[in-house]
């Protein structure tokens, strides 16, 4: 039985128990269907192995062999991870294309008495969909950026307005980057194809009567671009502007370099990338204060002499309009609660609560 994809609302609501991509487990790390879990009937290795088989031997022989792959890794799976559902256990299961891999992984969950169903189209499906939503057609939300120089605290301030009630977008969290040469989160960004499913996922259920409030970005965010409808939506939306005292800004930055200050060989590393940029004078003078421990006065070198100048650079031809500039005080956990309740209380905000 095979189930038709419309949205993600249509799919929460047909209540399957699972979602299962059994795609090899580098086709699932690039991307899937959110809410899937990985249960692979062939690896990525098999599915060279097999795929080599099919082009430069037979067809035949592939498939006897990917026959038996398959049906092997089933049963592991079956074994390591299933046994514990009952009789009215409702997968939904899929692979690239709703072919060989999901219909056999399918079958044999049928015959045991699941009731499992197969992504009609497979993954691609999906991917028309989240093409559709980021590159064919405009995004329905009325966006408004916050934005203010590096170190005035605007993605703690945007996620304190997520908590408080208000309708956020955190690019730098699904990016897996704080949007900066210094900006990396521990582990790799995503692929590009699975930033896009991440947002797709982010975007569904927001209510586009009320204002979305997203942090200002340039088109990338580290290695990945930003899909042209959410671009277009941002690099025209209005924005509120935090501003912080330089001193402020660098100690809230300080604390936020801890964890690259305990990897001093990987900051190092990212300092001296900023040569071209800075020059060697400035870096060694950077890495001077790395080395004497003096962290507060690296963030404010790297406020002075990089991000600000940067910044200006950025937004020299911004014309979009400033709805408010609120002062972000002392950048610690009290300013950081009052400056997300007073972006609340903008009429921009205020009026779609």
């Amino acid at each position: 039985m095979a189930y038709r994809f419309t949205d993600p609302a249509a799919l929460r609501a047909a209540g399957f128990d699972a979602i299962i991509d059994v795609r090899s487990p580098s086709e699932f790390a690039e991307d899937h269907v959110p809410g899937a879990v990985s249960m692979p009937v062939l690896s990525d290795a098999e599915r060279a192995e097999v795929g080599t088989i099919y082009v430069q031997d037979s067809p035949f022989r592939a498939r006897k062999i990917g026959a038996a792959l398959v049906a092997r890794n089933a049963a592991r799976h079956i074994e390591e991870r299933l046994m514990g559902h009952g009789g009215g256990w409702r997968p939904l299961v899929y692979c690239w294309r709703g072919g060989q891999r999901s219909g056999s992984f399918a079958s044999i969950l049928q015959q045991i008495g699941w009731r499992a169903e197969v992504l009609e189209g497979g993954y691609r499906t999906w991917r028309r969909h989240v093409v559709a939503r980021l590159y064919d057609a405009e995004l329905p939300f009325r966006v408004i950026r916050l934005d203010g120089l590096t170190g005035t605290a605007k993605t703690d301030v945007l996620k304190r307005v997520g908590a408080l009630g208000g309708q956020v977008l955190d690019l730098e969290g699904l990016a897996r980057h704080r949007g900066s040469i210094l900006g990396d989160i521990d582990g790799a960004q995503p692929a590009q194809k699975g930033f896009e499913s991440a947002l797709v996922a982010a975007l569904e259920g927001l209510d586009p009567a009320r204002p979305l409030l997203v942090e200002a970005e340039s088109a990338r965010i580290g290695a990945l671009r930003l899909p042209p409808a959410l671009w277009v939506a941002m690099r025209d939306a209005p924005r509120i502007v935090l501003e912080a005292a330089p001193e402020a800004r660098a100690r809230y930055l300080a604390g936020q370099y801890a964890d690259l200050v305990a990897d001093r060989g990987g900051l190092t590393r990212r300092l001296n990338g900023l040569r071209a940029l800075a020059g060697h004078a400035t870096v060694d003078g950077w890495l001077d204060l790395l080395a004497a421990g003096e962290i507060e006065a690296l963030a404010r070198g790297l406020i002075e002499a990089h991000y600000d100048p940067a910044y200006g650079r950025l937004r020299r031809e911004d014309a979009s309009p400033v709805i408010a500039r609120l002062k972000a005080g002392a950048l610690d956990v009290a300013s950081i609660e009052a400056t997300a309740r007073a972006v609340l209380a903008l009429p921009d905000f205020a009026k779609s609560g």
